[in-house]
């Protein structure tokens, strides 16, 4: 029993201290995740551009607290959609910055000089309730 409560003490210590590591966006904050379909993925001159359009809006914004660009990794299970080939994921501090992004020029240059490279799009918004 002992041995048990030691068990028990030292892996909610460990636990603590990992979710210690662990940053958050705060209670407020949005969230706005973008996965793009590209017209020709396997073109590697189409990818280069597309990556250095979305490159050069997303660190021209005014707006944006945090970014990740990416592209779908390798993780074959079943309720994971790998069927994108880019995702753009950045974090405003309120709805209200994620509004002003939106027609901010940076935002609707990109969207007009680089709409040409992609067949499809689709957006998950969220606000964080941490």
């Amino acid at each position: 029993m002992k041995k048990l409560f030691l068990v028990l003490i030292c892996f909610l210590g460990v636990s603590s201290m990992a979710n210690a590591n662990q940053e958050k966006i705060a209670a407020g904050g949005f969230v706005h995740s973008v996965y793009f379909w590209l017209n020709n993925p396997e073109s590697k001159q189409e990818r280069e551009a597309f990556e250095k359009h979305l490159t050069k809006f997303i660190n021209a914004s005014k707006y944006v607290k945090t970014k990740h660009i990416g592209t779908k990794a390798s993780s074959p299970r079943d309720v994971v959609d790998s069927s994108y080939d880019y995702c753009l994921i950045v974090t405003f501090a309120n709805k209200e910055e994620q509004d002003k992004y939106q027609s901010e020029d940076v935002h609707l240059t990109f969207v007009k000089d680089a709409a040409y490279l992609w067949k499809d799009v689709v957006v998950y918004d969220s606000n964080s309730i941490l």
